[in-house]
């Protein structure tokens, strides 16, 4: 399948790594322009040095000036924004009734006004030219909330309201906007912690994550390219009548429809 990205400009947030970097790799592969970001800079253009079309960005997500000049340097490299992946660091763990005032507002700085901010940058010359592609990582919580997340479940919740609620305003313009939920994907984060829950349970970390695995359906963690791949799609030509939706790539682990 051709998912009609050759030539587009994918900006990538949060790209050095584990998701981000699954999805950078899959549009590159299929012909994008991909701006590769992270706070560290050095590992963006390293990793954009081996794609196809590709530049390295120095960006702190919860820093809009560090946003503004991250997409002024993509703009200047590729021309304007097609693709927007919107990813970044969740807040600290927590339960919901220790949650203070600061939690809160750091769940809105970490979350909310970061996808907001990219969106009003790239958003008017997606409308103005009739092609957009704005696509969220987000989690399973905004589905079913977990447990001691309770700072990211409400920031990424906010965030998923924010662009349904856009999803609808600017889809006769030809921008899609969507989420992309994962499951326990194998990334280095899992693996911290499968090393966290075995510590606690006085356990190793293979056997944490064997009984994680056993909580899945597919009995397995997903892979960064699966992941990656579904990413692309959504961002393509061909999902062009797919918006407003929350696809979760998690092997069946929430149960809900």
């Amino acid at each position: 399948m051709d998912l009609q990205l050759h030539g587009k400009t994918a900006f990538v947030a949060a790209s050095t790594g584990g998701l981000g970097r699954a999805i950078a790799e899959a549009l590159a592969a299929e012909g994008a322009n991909v701006a590769v970001t992270g706070r560290r800079g050095d590992i963006a253009e390293q990793i954009a040095a081996g794609l196809p079309a590709g530049v390295g960005i120095e960006l702190d997500v919860t820093d809009g000036e560090s946003r503004a000049a991250a997409i002024e340097t993509a703009t200047s490299a590729f021309g304007p924004i097609d693709v927007l992946v919107i990813n970044g660091p969740g807040p600290r763990p927590g339960t919901a009734a220790d949650a203070s005032a600061d939690d809160v507002a750091d769940a809105f700085e970490r979350l909310v006004a970061p996808g907001h901010d990219f969106v009003s940058r790239v958003l008017p010359g997606m409308r103005d030219r009739g092609w957009g592609r704005i696509l969220a990582v987000g989690s399973s919580g905004i589905v079913s909330p977990i447990a001691n997340l309770a700072s990211s479940n409400l920031g990424r919740a906010a965030l998923a309201g924010y662009l349904k609620t856009l999803s609808a305003e600017v889809a006769a313009d030809g921008v899609t906007v969507n989420l992309l939920l994962p499951g326990r994907i194998a990334t280095d984060r899992v693996a911290q912690l499968d090393a966290a829950q075995a510590e606690r349970q006085g356990i190793e970390p293979a056997e944490a994550a064997r009984r994680s695995q056993q909580a899945i359906p597919a009995e397995r963690y997903g892979e960064p390219h699966e992941f990656g791949a579904a990413g692309a799609f959504l961002c393509s030509g061909q999902a062009a009548y797919i918006t407003g939706v929350a696809l979760r790539v998690d092997g069946g682990l929430v149960r809900s429809l």
